[in-house]
């Protein structure tokens, strides 16, 4: 769809929308256990949380009549009651998930854990109504999700404390859920939670309030919250989409200065309603790109609806189709294809799992192909276009040719899926955008061609006009992304490139028409048309009715799949000609005269030059993980991603990308604030260079790896190979015989020296010595073979970096330190340890160990550098909490006689003498 020539509509301006509800029977199909579907979208209630319909990806665009019953995780028994009876049972609930989590719970913690029913808290008596309430806010019943544990909600996984942590968290949720018009404030909650977990309370609600879980949206309490003056660094937000708006506003009321550029001449992207008119008392509103809210039980669109006072409406699951000679299909027949269909899709399914790996380079179209052909021969002309409207159907959903979607990963969301009905909003989306829009600095006709990041900051480059800031949020489509008309400075990382041509970007268009009157009833809200061309399947097959919401008489037509790339080039007449026609066929049987339409749109997605299609999907060699590799910020916090093409659990929906948004903020805001104490440290060096080596050294009690003598810390958020880490190398005790020794014809030169300093320090006391990598060369010198003494002779000889002590470590550690501590800044030391040793990463749950696993993969295959020990190229973060050590002082080390030592040594091994320490 061309940018539109006007500014964005006036909404207000709307005469009342006449609309009814219409409660559909309560079970259509008596073989059905699912809970009667409410016809309004309000605040959930635990029996309507037990069991409810999930629409998965395959049934987005026709509603199932069946509907698929949402299981909950088992909940143990009295858990979530009011009396402890319960609680050994959670406590195996507990143990049993970390066992198949590969969480470690030390020998030594488990027998002094004390009795559980001492320490578990009680807060109310609907504790189970308020964990399903979570749930559908994307949180897991007994497990933490990776977010959580990257933050440092607890201190160790699997615990009393992450029971407790849970129970909090819930029932902040459910608390804000109940009036999610008011700010939710941390005090509201000390006299029920006891007061030995208070700390525990300031870490879940710090946690919940700054990514965005509670006290987000329009609401009167929570826009009042916004400061009248920034106070904080300026961001730049490119694009004033779902993710750009959401970002802007929790941006703003974090206290940041902020500036949206956005391209076109409104807001909302992808998100478009349009208000269409035919004479003085005909007018609607046609949403022509973003229309249904898919799952509402979580949604935080359907937050923001209930924070503006508006009612969804439920799309009812009638769905008649119709034959491509306008005849209705039998029902009978209908419901016989359709279960054939899924059937061949969970066919399908076990196919890609006895296929493994190689499943990902297999189309789903490959594989529905061949069992279609065995199973295809039995089926007449008839049921071969019903067929095909399914298909139609599963692309529509995909925004993608079933030829292009990955039989292993297309469906890789529907795990996600937030429950709920799907529903439009009367008036159309557009109302959400103008909310969200309100007050925020936006630029409008700024087409972004250039984005300089960089350790000072960020330019983004519209027209001539230069934008400098702090930080900057991408949230422009993945299809623009692909185009390449976007020039980054410097080029993104290969891995994040490789990701963005790797996913999927379909397309999806419509014909919009505002006719007189409504001829074609209003007792449904889809109807579809079936072709007898198998190329032309996804022309004009699905037809939305907005008659009850839209304010007027407003039919739209869907084309989706291949049908919608040929649409890009058809000219508007004859496709309104085309559907007249379709619509002619269909109702004049019938004696229903239809009329010619008063206004009609045809949009053009895919030749948009600012969306350049409409949705992600999961192309064949793609998986979910590219989702999360588009999220990745880059540039050391200074520029990140947000849209529906970055949510890996939530893709190709507007609340996706709104939640990307919401996210991003509080990525954004953690950077920003790490570099704030950075900047108040760098300021009295003097008085805080004890603070860092102590910084150093507490870090350095839990490395992310640690191999031999070698141990590594990093920061976890940022994946990139390149991204640096501090290597360590301890000199300590003597070494034991080591599996992987050299073998004789490996002796090098530095082996005596080596093993001089060790006996030196036997004697005396231990040594630390350190250097920077880059993440991928601390992975190549984990590989390197034959112990200690050749992993130092490939760090000093093949990588040829200078061994340091503290001090020599400069400016650019201290900021590599700074951002790490932040990360973990607000876990509390934790008597017992969890690393996993001997070079594998430290892990906190078995989905972050699966993500972590992942990423290593996926560095191994480039090559990564690292700055200089004394450069200031770093860009990172400090903590915002100092701890101290009981490691006596760095600058004991020194003596003339140990100084020559180290002179001798160094020259012999070529590298520089260490020193600073």
């Amino acid at each position: 769809m061309d940018p539109p020539n006007e500014f964005p509509d006036d909404f207000s301006s709307f005469p009342p929308i006449p609309f009814a509800l219409f409660v559909p029977p309560e079970n259509p199909n008596p073989n059905s256990n699912a809970a009667p579907i409410p016809n309004t979208v309000e605040n959930p209630s635990s029996a309507h949380l037990l069991s409810f319909s999930v629409p998965k990806k395959r049934r987005r665009g026709r509603p199932h009549r069946v509907p698929t019953s949402f299981q909950l995780p088992p909940i143990p028994n009295g858990v979530f009651n009011s009396n402890n009876n319960g609680l050994a049972s959670f406590s195996s609930s507990i143990s049993a998930h970390s066992s198949r989590n590969n969480i470690e719970i030390p020998g030594s913690l488990a027998r002094t854990m004390p009795d559980m029913s001492d320490e578990i808290i009680v807060i109310n008596k609907e504790s189970t109504a308020e964990a399903l309430i979570a749930l559908s806010a994307g949180f897991p019943a007994d497990s933490l999700t990776e977010e959580e544990i990257d933050f440092g909600v607890i201190r160790i996984i699997g615990g009393i404390e992450q029971v407790n942590y849970i129970l909090i968290r819930n029932h902040i949720i459910a608390k804000w859920r109940e009036n999610v018009s008011n700010w939710v404030t941390k005090d509201i909650f000390i006299d029920s939670i006891p007061k030995h977990c208070h700390s525990l309370l300031d870490s879940t609600y710090k946690y919940l309030v700054s990514h965005g879980y509670i006290n987000f949206g329009v609401a009167p309490a929570i826009k009042e919250k916004i400061p009248a003056e920034p106070s904080k660094p300026h961001v730049i937000v490119i694009g004033a989409g779902l993710a750009g708006l959401a970002a802007a506003r929790q941006m703003m009321r974090f206290g940041f200065k902020v500036t949206v550029l956005e391209g076109r001449k409104r807001a909302g992207g992808r998100v478009y309603t349009k208000k269409m008119e035919g004479g003085i008392r005909v007018c609607a509103a046609a949403d022509l790109g973003g229309s249904v809210l898919t799952g509402t039980l979580g949604n935080p669109l359907g937050i923001v609806a209930r924070q503006l006072g508006y009612v969804l409406h439920k799309v009812r699951d009638r769905c008649p189709l119709y034959s491509f000679d306008g005849k209705p299909v039998d029902p009978d027949m209908d419901m016989k294809v359709e279960t054939a269909f899924n059937q061949l899709l969970d066919k399908a399914s076990r196919l890609r799992q006895l296929m493994g790996g190689v499943s990902v380079d297999v189309s789903l179209g490959a594989a529905l192909e061949t069992f279609w052909q065995v199973y295809g021969d039995a089926v007449n002309a008839e049921e071969m276009n019903m067929f095909n409207w399914h298909l139609a159907n599963l692309e529509y959903a995909n925004a993608g040719l079933i030829s292009n979607l990955s039989l292993a990963f297309w469906d890789q969301d529907d795990p996600y899926d937030m429950g709920g009905d799907h529903c439009f909003l009367p008036g159309g989306n557009g109302r959400l955008v103008q909310a969200l829009a309100e007050n925020v600095p936006i630029l409008y006709e700024k087409i972004v061609h250039t984005i300089r990041y960089g350790s000072d900051g960020v330019q983004v480059i519209a027209g001539s006009q230069v934008f400098e800031g702090d930080m900057a949020l991408c949230t422009v489509p993945l299809g623009v992304l692909k185009s390449g008309s976007i020039k980054f400075i410097p080029e993104l990382p290969q891995r994040k490139l490789d990701g963005i041509k790797r996913l999927g970007f379909g397309l999806l268009n419509k014909v919009a028409m505002l006719f007189p009157h409504v001829f074609w009833g209003t007792d449904l809200d889809t109807f579809g048309h079936l072709s007898d061309d198998s190329t032309r399947r996804g022309e004009f097959f699905l037809f939305y009715s907005y008659a009850t919401v839209a304010g007027g008489p407003l039919l739209i037509a869907l084309v989706a799949g291949e049908a919608a790339h040929k649409f890009e080039s058809m000219p508007p007449t004859d496709a309104v000609t085309r559907v007249i026609q379709i619509l002619k066929g269909i109702y004049e049987p019938q004696g229903i005269s239809v009329p010619e339409p008063i206004q009609t749109v045809c949009t053009r997605w895919g030749s948009d030059p600012f969306s350049l299609g409409s949705y992600s999907n999961v192309a064949v060699g793609a998986s979910g993980d590219d989702y999360d590799i588009l999220a990745e910020s880059v540039g050391d916090g200074r520029l990140f991603f947000a849209g529906e093409a970055t949510n890996r659990r939530y893709p190709a929906t507007m609340h996706g990308a709104f939640l990307s948004g919401l996210r991003e903020a509080a990525n954004m805001a953690h950077y920003a604030n790490a570099r704030a104490l950075r900047i108040k440290i760098n300021r009295n060096p003097s008085k805080n260079a004890h603070s860092c080596a102590s910084l150093l050294a507490d870090l350095f009690r839990e490395p992310d790896l640690e191999f031999g003598s070698f141990s590594v810390i990093f920061c976890r958020r940022n994946a990139d190979p390149k991204s640096t880490a501090i290597l360590r190398v301890t000199f300590n005790e003597p070494r034991k015989k080591s599996h992987d020794s050299a073998k004789p014809d490996q002796q090098h030169s530095n082996k005596l020296l080596f093993q001089q300093l060790q006996s030196h320090f036997n004697q005396q006391q231990q040594l630390h010595v350190y250097t920077l990598l880059s993440r991928q060369q601390v992975l190549d010198l984990r590989e390197v073979r034959g112990g200690d003494e050749m992993r130092l002779n490939y760090l000093c000889e093949k990588l040829g970096v200078k061994l340091v002590g503290r001090k020599g470590l400069g400016p650019t550690a201290d900021s590599v330190i700074a951002l790490i501590k932040a990360e973990r800044g607000i876990r509390k030391p934790a008597s017992t340890s969890l690393a996993l040793k001997s070079g594998t990463s430290k892990l906190k749950a078995g989905t972050l160990k699966r993500k972590l696993v992942r990423k290593a993969k996926i560095m191994r295959h480039g090559n990564g550098s690292a700055p200089s020990a004394n450069s200031n190229s770093v860009n990172d973060k400090v903590s915002d909490e100092t701890k101290t050590t009981s490691q006596a002082p760095s600058n004991t080390l020194g003596s003339g006689k140990f100084e020559g030592f180290l002179t001798n040594l160094c020259h012999s091994m070529h590298i520089k003498k260490i020193s600073g320490t």
